[in-house]
């Protein structure tokens, strides 16, 4: 009697999440002809994930007229039908002549030991954590970011500016929260809010129109004091068709030459064009929450010198900074960006204080660790009295103790004070607000921002 489909003893499709492994398996029984095919000039494999999930192969065209197509062929139908649904049995390979021009549009990183082969993924959104853009060199960025929202961020963010400039610095605050915007009203009085924000210059730009908006798409904050807080909203005064221009700031613009222009370097642009214009000491970042487009540029595309991510107790704190980092150490760009990474106790509750931010401490030591930090090999230092070696570990890798206070993973606390719960206006309660005050609740996060402006900046 033939088994069908839904019997006991039939064979599970492979999913989505096996794609990797299986990947891998195939890449190492076919490990001997890889390095010879690799170690020939001009060769190159991609192996191509579409917008549905479905994998083929990408290599360089001359291979289709070559002695080793047949054995790309095989390869290649053998890969296929291990991938099942996700395989494309019909077209498993295609031929490129350009790999840069194959992998254009795409989120591209390199494949296990094989430096000559690309994974290739095509996603429906432009967010690409993979990407990582080198930290700005003339103003320092710092984006306040969390997983979820409701862990004040943006309450955070603004204390910081309103510290800032009273230290008598310069201050640039960008609201990127564009599908919840907020931020400015903390810093900005309903009679001082601009008439444009960013929205609306992403989508003048998008017709050559965005010097219109420019000039006033920027306010000053009464809240500066010594130095200026220049507030950039996500919206203007006028939102005018907001949601219509929301639909509109993620498309890429088209340019003469007919290439397209991505919107995450069109906002790296814009952000360009805002510090020449008002040459700030330091720029504030208010990142949408969550893993998306907005979160992906702010983290990844924008040079941040100092990425803040704000953390609750809580497994669903973890578990999404914990894929996220995953992804970063599969495609290899952990070392790109851990070292701008702090971790952030959000609104730290007033009692059981200590024990709260040590169960902080031992979650985000065990991400990292897993993750991000360098594994340190044991190495003999020496012999013991009894003969026995002592053994070290070796000094050399990015990694820290769980005790390290100045660890990535050590978290800077921000108190929950009762001031700042269930604000009707934050902008009010800023206006009142002293240094003492402020410092009793974010001194952590103050001093550290504070210690990336050059000192010759600072007041």
């Amino acid at each position: 009697m033939t088994e069908t489909s839904s019997g006991c003893n039939s064979t599970p499709e492979l999913t989505f999440d096996q794609i990797p492994n299986t990947l891998s398996t195939w890449l190492k029984a076919n490990s001997d002809f890889l390095r010879s095919f690799f170690a020939q000039k001009d060769n190159w494999l991609l192996v191509n994930r579409d917008l549905n999930g479905r994998v083929r192969l990408i290599l360089p065209a001359h291979i289709q007229e070559s002695v080793e197509r047949s054995q790309w062929d095989a390869m290649a139908a053998n890969l296929m039908q291990q991938l099942g649904p996700h395989g494309h049995a019909d077209t498993a390979i295609l031929f490129e002549a350009d790999r840069k021009q194959a992998c254009h549009g795409a989120s591209c990183y390199p494949i296990n030991d094989f430096t000559q082969a690309w994974m290739v993924d095509r996603l429906a959104t432009e967010a690409n954590w993979t990407r990582i853009t080198p930290e700005a060199t003339s103003v320092p960025r710092v984006v306040f970011f969390s997983i979820k929202g409701g862990v004040g961020r943006s309450t955070a963010l603004a204390a910081t500016a309103w510290h800032l400039a009273q230290s008598g610095n310069r201050v640039l605050v960008l609201d990127l929260d564009l599908e919840s915007p907020g931020l400015s009203s903390a810093l900005l009085p309903p009679e001082h809010q601009p008439l444009h924000g960013i929205t609306d210059w992403l989508v003048e730009d998008l017709v050559d129109n965005g010097n219109t908006v420019f000039e006033s798409m920027t306010a000053t904050s009464p809240l500066s004091h010594d130095g200026e807080i220049h507030v950039v909203p996500a919206h203007g005064a006028a939102h005018g068709e907001y949601l219509a221009k929301l639909g509109r700031v993620w498309m890429p613009k088209l340019l003469a030459d007919g290439t397209r222009e991505g919107w995450t370097i069109r906002l790296s642009r814009l952000l360009d064009a805002l510090e020449t214009r008002l040459q700030p000491d330091i720029v504030l970042i208010d990142s949408r929450s969550g893993i998306d487009e907005i979160a992906s540029a702010c983290i990844t595309e924008l040079g941040a010198n100092l990425i803040l991510l704000f953390a609750l107790e809580g497994e669903q704190t973890w578990n999404g900074y914990r894929m996220l980092f995953e992804q970063w150490l599969r495609a290899g760009v952990a070392q790109q960006i851990r070292e701008r990474l702090q971790v952030v106790g959000a609104t730290v509750p007033e009692l059981d204080r200590i024990e709260y931010l040590k169960g902080l401490r031992e979650h985000a030591y065990k991400v990292f660790v897993d993750t991000l930090y360098d594994e340190l090999a044991p190495v003999k230092l020496g012999r013991k009295l009894d003969g026995s070696w002592k053994v070290g570990e070796l000094s050399e890798g990015w990694s820290f103790d769980e005790a390290d206070d100045g660890a990535p993973h050590a978290p800077w606390a921000v108190q929950w004070h009762s001031s700042f719960a269930g604000l009707r206006s934050l902008q009010g309660r800023l206006a009142v607000i002293n240094t003492q005050e402020l410092r009793s609740i974010f001194n952590p996060l103050l001093e550290g921002i504070s210690n990336i402006i050059p000192p010759e900046k600072l007041s």
